[in-house]
C-alpha cells in the first residue's frame, strides 16, 4: 500500500462524522503550519501566509496569500458529510424488550448495504452549562460497534431478493440493547451518553451523532488496484484539496480551499455551499488584505474553481447505465464531469483549461456525462459558483456503488486528483 493511500485511508477512519473530517483536518493543516483564525473574531492577515477558520464545527476553509501585489483567485472545494443515519431526538424505542433507537436518513444512500454490518456513533454532544448562551460541545466518536441494523430472514421475506423497499421508519431501527424491568431502561440510550460523558443524564441537551460501519477501508484486487471503503465520497476529495493548498507552491493572489458540509441534503444550510459563507470569506479577506471589492469582482471574473466530488465509472455489470461515449473507468485519472443542463459547472473553456493543466503535467483525466435518459446527480460547484460568481470546472475520482455504505474507487485515482489539484494552486 502506497503513502497516498495510507493517508485517504487513515483520514477516512478519523472522519467518522462532519465534525470529525473538520476535526482531521485541522490537525493535519496545524501541521503544516496554517495558523487558525476565529469566525467570530477580528482577524490580521499578511502576504506570503497560510491561515484557515472553521465554520459552525462541520466546515473548514484554508487559504494562503500570495506575495505582496499580488492578484489571482484559485479555490477548489469539496465536502465533508456523506449519506448516513442520523439519531432522531428522544431515540430510545423499547419493542418488547428490544432497545432500539429511532434514525432517519441523511442523504440518499444505498439502504441494504447498511444491513447487518457493526455500526459505532460519532458527532457531538451538546450539555448544560450556568450560561444558555455557552453550552458545552462535546466532540465524540465512539470507536466500537455499539449498533445493527439487522435484516429480516428470508424464510420470513422471500422476495427480498427481488426489489425489497426498505422502509426509513420501520426496517432500519438499529438494535442497541436489550431491556429489563428497571425503569431507568426507558432512558437507556440517554444513561449510557451519560455515563460515557461522565455527567448527568439531565444535563445532555442535544445531540448530533450519525452512525458509521466500523469495517476499516482497504485495497483489494489481484494487483491491489482497488481501494474499498465507506465514505470515499467525499473524503476522497477532502484529502485531494487539504494536499493540494498544503503542498501547492503558488506565490500569486489568493488560494482557498473549501470544505463545506450538508452537500448531500442540497447545500442550503449557513455552512453549506449554497450560501454565502464563502463569498462572505472572500470579502473579508480582501478588506484585511487592503484590497477594495472591486479588486475582489475583478479576481472572480478572471479565477477559476475547481468543484471537487465523486463520479461514477462504468459498472463491468451495468454497462447500459453508462453514456455511450464517454465511459470513466476506476484506475484511469481525474474525471472531468460535464452537463449541458450545468447540474455541473463547467464550461468549454473550463474543460480546456483542466485538461490542459493534465496534459502539462502527465495526470491522466477522462470524461464523464450522464446517459440522455439518466437524470443522474449533481454537486456544489453549480451552487457555489451561482453565489460567487467564478469560472468552475467538477471533478473527482471515479466510483463503483457511490452512496453504499462502502464504495470502490481505483487506486492510482487520488494521486492523480491530488496531483491535479496541487499544479492547480502551484
Amino acid at each position: 500500500m502506497n503513502q497516498t493511500t495510507k493517508d485517504l485511508l487513515n483520514l477516512i477512519q478519523k472522519s467518522t462524522s462532519p465534525y470529525h473530517t473538520v476535526a482531521a483536518s485541522r490537525d493535519l493543516l496545524l501541521a503544516d503550519g496554517f495558523v487558525e483564525l476565529p469566525l467570530g473574531g477580528d482577524w490580521t492577515l499578511a502576504p506570503d501566509s497560510k491561515y484557515f477558520v472553521t465554520c459552525f464545527d462541520s466546515s473548514l476553509f484554508a487559504f494562503r496569500t500570495g506575495k505582496a501585489g499580488s492578484r489571482g483567485l484559485k479555490i477548489a472545494a469539496a465536502h465533508t458529510d456523506f449519506p448516513c443515519f442520523r439519531l432522531k431526538p428522544a431515540a430510545e424505542v423499547d419493542t418488547q424488550g428490544y432497545g432500539t433507537l429511532n434514525v432517519e436518513g441523511y442523504g440518499g444512500m444505498i439502504v441494504s448495504t447498511w444491513m447487518d454490518r457493526p455500526l459505532s456513533l460519532a458527532g457531538k454532544i451538546v450539555t448544560r452549562t450556568a450560561d444558555p448562551f455557552k453550552p458545552r460541545t462535546h466532540l465524540v466518536d465512539f470507536k466500537r460497534p455499539l449498533l445493527s441494523m439487522s435484516s429480516l430472514a428470508i424464510h420470513m421475506n422471500r422476495e427480498v431478493n427481488d426489489g425489497y423497499k426498505w422502509n426509513k421508519q420501520k426496517d432500519v431501527l438499529p438494535l442497541a440493547t436489550m431491556l429489563g424491568e428497571d425503569p431507568e431502561d426507558k432512558h437507556f440510550f440517554t444513561n449510557f451518553l451519560a455515563k460515557e460523558l461522565q455527567v448527568k443524564p439531565e444535563d445532555i441537551l442535544s445531540f448530533e451523532l450519525s452512525t458509521y460501519p466500523v469495517e476499516e477501508g482497504c485495497t483489494f484486487g489481484l494487483k491491489d488496484e482497488f481501494i474499498s471503503s465507506g465514505r470515499l465520497d467525499n473524503l476522497t476529495s477532502c484529502m485531494g484539496c487539504l494536499k493540494g493548498i498544503m503542498n501547492g507552491k503558488g506565490t500569486e493572489g489568493l488560494r482557498v480551499a473549501c470544505l463545506f458540509d450538508n452537500e448531500e441534503v442540497g447545500s442550503n444550510t449557513k455552512q453549506g455551499a449554497d450560501s454565502l459563507v464563502l463569498n462572505n470569506l472572500l470579502h473579508r479577506i480582501y478588506t484585511k488584505l487592503g484590497l477594495t471589492e472591486e479588486a475582489l469582482y475583478e479576481d472572480m471574473a478572471n479565477g477559476f474553481m475547481l468543484s471537487v466530488d465523486v463520479a461514477h465509472a462504468l459498472h463491468p455489470n451495468y454497462t447500459a447505465k453508462c453514456d455511450i461515449t464517454n465511459k470513466p473507468k476506476l484506475g484511469q485519472g481525474v474525471v472531468l464531469k460535464q452537463a449541458c443542463s450545468q447540474a455541473y459547472a463547467g464550461d468549454a473553456e473550463a474543460v480546456a483549461i483542466v485538461k490542459g493543466l493534465c496534459a502539462a503535467n502527465g495526470i491522466p483525466c477522462q470524461l464523464f456525462v450522464n446517459r440522455s435518459d439518466i437524470k443522474g446527480g449533481s454537486t456544489l460547484g453549480s451552487m457555489a459558483s451561482a453565489l460567487t460568481p467564478i469560472r468552475t470546472m467538477d471533478i473527482g475520482v471515479a466510483l463503483l456503488a457511490m452512496h453504499s455504505a462502502r464504495e470502490t474507487m481505483g487506486a492510482a485515482d487520488q494521486k492523480a486528483l491530488e496531483d491535479l489539484i496541487t499544479v492547480f494552486f502551484g
